[in-house]
């Protein structure tokens, strides 16, 4: 499977918690950040693959609302023409600070590829960077697995 069908998989699933909405699961009322503000160490992860929160502590609602993640997200991924099984890892945490909701998606594949995105607001967008020209760029998702060795100039 496409690393980048994965990834997409990936951002709706999380966007979708993060939307407060829930459209996906049927449920349209939960407030992951504002759980995440008062949840000690301001963080919330969540473990898409086992249905369950990993860190932080959430409402009995928000609980059963993440559950339910892992219930859809076979049929999503079909919808994808994905497999749940190409899935190693599907994380996500969620956190907020005076100006942004944050969340950094992280995925694992079968075959070892590892990905963490970055996004913020709602809905969770791709962070913006400025480049070494001053432009704006999309800052790119990164591969964990490549160590990058600086190069020396003869």
């Amino acid at each position: 499977m496409k690393i980048g069908t994965l990834r997409a998989i990936a951002h709706n699933v999380a966007d979708s918690l993060g939307s407060g909405i829930g459209l996906l699961i049927g449920v349209y009322e939960m407030d992951v950040f504002g759980e995440a503000k008062k949840s000690p160490g301001g963080v919330i992860g969540v473990d898409f693959l086992a249905g369950k929160v990993t860190r932080g502590k959430v409402s009995p609602a928000l609980s059963a609302a993440i559950a339910k993640y892992r219930k859809v997200l076979p049929t999503l991924c079909a919808k994808h023409g994905a497999s749940i099984d190409d899935f190693k890892m599907l994380a996500a945490s969620y956190s907020t600070d005076t100006i942004n909701r944050r969340t950094i998606v992280r995925i694992r594949d079968r075959i070892g590829r590892c990905y963490v995105n970055e996004y913020v607001g709602t809905p969770a967008r791709h962070v913006k960077v400025t480049d070494r020209l001053g432009r704006i760029r999309t800052k790119r998702g990164r591969n964990p697995n490549i160590r990058v060795v600086a190069q020396q100039s003869d």
